[in-house]
């Protein structure tokens, strides 16, 4: 049988003698009474195996440093519904317009759609590893009187932050969706959206409307405007929002391709404030790759721009495919998390997508380390 993965050695990899021993400085300097490992997709369509991939990573690291450490651990899974559903350019202005899945199918349906495409896997790997989890959605979240207050905290400091979440035009990307009934369209790169800080409790977010034109929108830590922020200000916020709490250590777990990204992150975390001390701890999974060496894209595929790598599966990019049951996707997938985890070579690394698909369909691989 092929002896697989056969992995390189690498800076990060040669340092750790386990792969989650990359959290064991920030969880030796926090002593926290409970570890949450935030874990986070977009909500448009069904999930992929790159998906599948992270979340399992997910569960199966929390496992490991629950023991190692012998702290409670929790995954904690944000449904990303502001992903668009929609998007269409006014011929008018030129400009383009997002309505997104929270917009255009409401709360109950995008509730739905999670219990119906994620709990299942999220729930069987909760109970073969006794890891606890917790679904929120975006909408929620936005909706938290701690993420809002946590916002117009940040408005004052913006000016210094907004260079890092939007390099290139230094305007940081936040859409308050039409409130008009059965609207919800908002400006994708808020050209024309304006914020307003009147203190500390509020601020007034003004618009243009697809349909409707101008209008305004105040945002409280309790009002009803939707607060729909871009990936990277999303994010900022949402790290910001967890930094200090007590007794609790919050490790943002993610795909490779995020390692880029966050530097911006980072940066903008310092921008309105935090030391380096009080950065997030972060965890990046390995990337499914396609034949030219990019991230497996699934939007790419389906659009015609690229094709299915060789010994890759239909079911790679709708894991509804997988020919067999969820108990044994499940186990299939763990036996995976545990031969990456076996190694930090086998763990900091990427793997095309034809290799993840012989690992997750031959029989149990053995791992060997490239000296």
């Amino acid at each position: 049988m092929t002896m697989y993965p056969v992995s390189p050695n690498t800076v990060l990899a040669n340092a750790l003698n386990h792969a989650v021993d990359v959290l064991t400085p920030r969880i030796l300097d926090t002593a926290p009474d409970r570890i949450v490992f935030v874990v986070g997709t977009q909500i448009n369509g069904a999930p992929h195996m790159g998906t599948s991939l992270v979340q399992s990573l997910t569960f199966a690291a929390a496992a490991r440093v629950r023991d190692k450490f012998g702290v409670p651990a929790e995954v904690q899974f944000g449904a990303l519904d502001n992903a668009p559903y929609a998007i269409v350019t006014d011929n008018e202005s030129g400009h383009r317009y997002q309505r997104a899945y929270a917009q255009a199918l409401g709360e109950q349906s995008v509730v739905e759609q999670v219990d119906k495409l994620y709990r299942p896997l999220f729930a069987a790997l909760s109970e073969r590893l006794h890891v606890p989890y917790a679904v929120e959605t975006y909408s929620r979240q936005q909706a938290d009187e701690h993420f809002r207050r946590t916002w117009l905290r940040a408005l004052p400091r913006m000016d210094s932050a907004r260079w890092w979440l939007a390099p290139s035009s230094g305007i940081a990307h936040i859409r308050v969706p039409c409130p008009r009934p059965a609207c919800g369209w908002a400006e994708k790169h808020a050209e024309r959206t304006h914020v307003q800080h009147d203190g500390a409790e509020e601020g007034r977010v003004s618009a243009v409307c697809l349909h409707h034109g101008e209008y305004e929108v105040t945002i409280s830590p309790t009002s009803d405007g939707y607060l729909d922020l871009a990936t990277l200000y999303r994010n900022m916020i949402k790290e910001l929002a967890v930094t200090g709490r007590t007794g609790t250590l919050y490790v943002m777990v993610k795909g490779g391709d995020w390692v880029f990204g966050s530097q911006l992150v980072d940066g903008a975390l310092q921008a309105v404030g935090l030391t380096q001390g009080q950065l997030p701890a972060r965890l990046f999974c390995p990337m499914i790759l396609s034949d030219t060496g990019a991230k497996l894209s699934k939007s790419l595929i389906r659009e015609g721009r690229a094709t299915l790598p060789e010994g890759a599966a239909p079911w790679m990019l709708d894991t509804r495919e997988w020919p067999g049951s969820l108990g044994e996707y499940v186990d299939r997938l763990l036996n995976m998390a545990e031969v990456v985890l076996s190694d930090p070579r086998h763990f900091f690394r990427s793997y095309s997508a034809g290799e993840l698909a012989r690992m997750m369909t031959a029989p149990t691989p053995r791992s060997v380390a490239a000296s």
